[in-house]
């Protein structure tokens, strides 16, 4: 078993700290109350199968992808396979893996079990909040991230190609009170793709010959959840004029609809050219993360997603603002934690360990280190585990281990303690 320690990113004046994650902690935790936690948490840097997540009424299978880095209190991003995909296809064939190596997200990739690959876009019941269907599905997908991982809940997102982009504009608009924004790599509207006949197709939404008002659009968004009245979800559009699959007057459709839903106007805010075949304009502001984006990708098809569009995604969502976990700090506010030691005065310095998340074969702490009655011009602190733990990663410490003693030492930035 590895134990995590984690450090936090903020140094302080009086008090450094530093995270790490620990296996094998000898730590006891009363047993789940729901079969589908104990099975967290999941290996690191792999694609990883999870069963029994919860409720499963569009048979998905659910696959995580949980970085070596991952953030103690980390954002999710859940991306949606196209018709005849899978998880595993997504997975390879895009960077939101990767990028969460480099941002400490998790991702959770649904996969499609029924004979088309397609999820369900189309049934009143995925487009109803907590109807059923698929939606349902990966709800309990996102649920089972937050019963085994310290998520952020206010940075949980959607993204998709085609039938998975899609399915992003059923999240957002039947759960805004779960997802935080989406990115769909041409999709259509919500509920554009309605049937009721029980076919997942609908030739006339794909045609682009689906033509409603802005306020129509919105109301289809806003009836999907009465009563709702928070914060509604930003969203990504991206479409190639020469989609030939779900043709590109979807695009303006999509625009129309989540602008109305937020109550900004269909005239841009601006308008950039940021590659030579792409037109991007913002709704609502100006900024990389306006309520809504659209990229209009002139004569490209419908399989338009290539390399660095991902990382697009990622700055929309904000998910690339975590600067890195040894970078130095933008501020010297004190974390609100309780469990920060005071000064010692005299009796000199002191290290705590304060456990902030513990899954019975590991546990995350910070590491707290206070100065005594002078200051500390660089700093080294070093244990004995009591046997059968490791670290498995650490942030804003220099660790290393042989056999059960650990030194950590600090990262440069963090090294002075008034």
């Amino acid at each position: 078993m590895t134990p995590t320690i984690r450090l936090p990113r903020r140094a302080l004046v009086a008090v450094a700290t530093a995270v790490f994650v620990v296996a094998g902690a000898l730590l006891a935790l009363a047993a789940p109350n729901h079969a589908e936690a104990q099975q967290g948490p999941l290996p690191t840097g792999q694609l990883t199968q999870v069963t029994n997540f919860g409720t499963n009424p569009g048979n998905l299978e659910m696959y995580a992808y949980v970085p070596n880095n991952v953030d103690p209190n980390p954002a999710l991003l859940v991306a949606a396979h196209y018709c005849t995909g899978s998880a595993q296809a997504f997975y390879s064939g895009t960077e939101y893996a990767a990028l969460a190596d480099q941002h400490g997200y998790i991702v959770v990739y649904p996969s499609v079990t029924r004979s088309s690959k397609c999820f369900d876009v189309s049934s009143p019941q995925a487009l109803t909040h907590g109807g059923g269907s698929d939606p349902v599905s990966i709800k309990s997908m996102v649920d089972w991230i937050g019963a085994n991982y310290a998520l952020d809940t206010e940075r949980v997102f959607a993204t998709g190609v085609s039938s998975g982009a899609m399915m992003t504009n059923v999240l957002l608009g039947v759960y805004p009170d779960v997802f935080a924004g989406g990115s769909a790599f041409a999709g259509v509207p919500f509920a554009c793709f309605a049937t009721t006949n029980g076919s997942e197709w609908n030739s006339e939404c794909a045609n682009g010959q689906i033509d409603r008002t802005p306020q129509q659009w919105g109301d289809l968004v806003r009836g999907a959840y009465p009563g709702y009245s928070g914060e509604r979800p930003r969203m990504q559009l991206w479409h190639g004029t020469a989609d030939d699959t779900l043709r590109y007057p979807n695009f303006n459709e999509a625009i129309e609809q989540w602008t109305n839903v937020h109550g900004v106007s269909q005239t841009p805010s601006s308008t950039d050219y940021p590659q030579s075949n792409w037109t991007r304009t913002r709704y609502g502001g100006t900024g990389s993360q306006a309520p809504v984006e659209a990229i209009s990708l002139q004569g490209t098809g419908h399989n338009l997603m290539t390399s660095g569009m991902a990382a697009r995604v990622i700055e929309f969502f904000g998910l690339d603002e975590d600067s890195g976990p040894t970078d130095p700090p933008d501020d010297t506010t004190p974390p609100d934690d309780d469990t920060t030691p005071p000064p010692t005065g005299g009796e000199g310095c002191t290290a705590v360990i304060d456990v902030v998340n513990d899954w019975g074969s590991g546990w995350q702490g910070n590491v707290l280190i206070t100065a005594g009655d002078s200051a500390i011009s660089g700093w080294t602190l070093t244990w004995t585990w009591p046997g059968g733990q490791s670290i498995t990663s650490s942030w804003n410490a220099d660790v290393s281990s042989s056999g059960s003693a650990v030194t950590a030492g600090d990262v440069g930035w963090n090294g002075s303690i008034a």
